[in-house]
C-alpha cells in the first residue's frame, strides 16, 4: 500500500514548523494572491470573508470525479464555503458566493476526513482550499495521528500563492488545479483576477515540482501527482491553445488533463453575452485536437467522449 506523504512528514517532526507558520499567517493573511493582510484570528475578514475557522458546505463520497480519483469507494469530497476567485459563471454559486456551510474546528474537519475514510473513499478531496490552508493542514495533522491514510487532493481554482504551496510540501499528495484563463483581460472581467494567468502558471509549476506527473496504483487509482482541469468555454475565452502549450513546454507532455465539457451559464453568466450559451460538440472536438497538436495526449477518458453533449 502506498502511504500518503503526510505520514512521513508527521513522523519526521517537520510538520510542526509548517503548522506554526501557517497558523501565524492568519494574523496578517497573505495566504493567497489577494494578500488582504487582515487578522483573521481577530475576526477581520478579507476577500474570502472567512475567519479563523474553515466553513464546510458538504462532505460525501463523490463518484463524478476523474477516473483515477473515484476507484470503488468514490472520492471523499469536502466542499469549503467561499473562494478566492469570483468567476461569474460559477456552478457552485451558493457555496462560493453565498457562503453556504457551517464553520468547523480543525478537529471537526479532521474527524470528517476520518469519516470519509471509514466510508470507503479512496482519497480526501478538498474543493476550494486556497483560503483555508492552515485549517486543512491542522486537520490533516490531527487526522493523520488518528489513523488517516488516504491521499490528500488539493482541488483548486489555480489562484494560489507559491509561498503557501511550499508550506504544503509533504502534506498534499495530488494537486488538481484548474487552469481557467490565459488572457488577463478575460480573467479580470470574469473572475476579478487580472493576474490569474501569471499566478496559475507559477502555481502549477510549483505543484509539479512537488509531486511530479500523476501516478496510479495497480487498480488505476491516483496516489500522487498533478492532474490539471481545463473548462472549455464559449468563443475560446479559456485560451486552450495557450494552456496546452504551457503544459507541454513548461510542465510535462505527460501531464494528465481533464478537458471539461460541462460549461453552463450559471451564476451571473447571463449578464455576459458571450457566456449565455453552452459549448458545442464541434468546439469541444476542436479543443481536444488542439491539445493533441500541442503535445498533450494523456486526457481523462470520461470527458473526451461525445456522450456529455445534448
Amino acid at each position: 500500500m502506498n502511504e500518503p506523504g503526510y505520514v512521513g512528514t508527521l513522523a519526521s517532526g517537520s510538520f510542526r514548523g509548517q503548522l506554526d507558520t501557517l497558523e501565524n499567517a492568519l494574523r496578517e493573511c497573505r495566504l493567497c494572491p489577494r494578500s488582504c493582510g487582515v487578522d483573521r484570528t481577530a475576526g477581520e475578514l478579507g476577500f474570502c470573508a472567512t475567519g479563523d475557522k474553515a466553513v464546510v458546505a458538504a462532505a460525501h463520497p463523490h463518484f463524478g470525479e476523474e477516473r483515477p480519483l473515484v476507484g470503488q469507494g468514490g472520492s471523499g469530497t469536502i466542499f469549503f464555503g467561499s473562494c478566492n476567485l469570483r468567476c461569474v459563471f460559477c456552478q457552485n454559486y451558493e457555496i462560493s458566493r453565498l457562503l453556504a456551510g457551517e464553520a468547523v474546528s480543525d478537529q471537526e474537519l479532521g474527524a470528517t476526513m476520518l469519516d470519509l475514510q471509514a466510508a470507503g473513499c479512496v482519497n480526501i478531496n478538498l474543493v476550494s482550499p486556497s483560503h483555508v490552508v492552515p485549517q486543512i493542514a491542522a486537520a490533516v495533522a490531527w487526522a493523520g495521528a488518528g489513523g488517516l491514510r488516504l491521499p490528500i487532493v488539493y482541488n483548486t481554482g489555480g489562484y494560489d500563492s507559491v509561498e503557501t504551496l511550499k508550506l504544503l510540501e509533504g502534506v498534499v499528495d495530488i494537486y488538481m488545479p484548474d487552469i481557467k484563463f490565459m488572457d488577463p483581460q478575460v480573467s479580470g472581467e470574469l473572475a476579478q483576477a487580472p493576474d490569474y494567468p501569471s499566478v496559475v502558471k507559477a502555481a502549477v509549476t510549483e505543484m509539479h515540482r512537488q509531486v511530479g506527473n500523476l501516478q496510479v496504483d495497480s487498480a488505476g487509482v491516483a496516489v500522487k501527482g498533478l492532474l490539471v482541469r481545463h473548462l472549455v468555454m464559449p468563443s475560446g475565452l479559456a485560451g486552450t491553445r495557450e494552456v496546452m502549450r504551457f503544459l507541454a513546454r513548461e510542465i510535462s507532455t505527460n501531464t494528465y488533463v481533464n478537458i471539461m465539457n460541462q460549461y453552463r451559464a450559471c451564476g451571473e453568466a447571463s449578464r455576459y453575452p458571450l457566456l449565455t450559451r453552452s459549448v458545442s460538440r464541434e468546439e469541444y472536438a476542436a479543443v481536444v485536437t488542439t491539445a493533441h497538436k500541442e503535445g498533450i495526449t494523456r486526457l481523462d477518458e470520461r470527458l473526451t467522449r461525445s456522450s456529455g453533449f445534448p
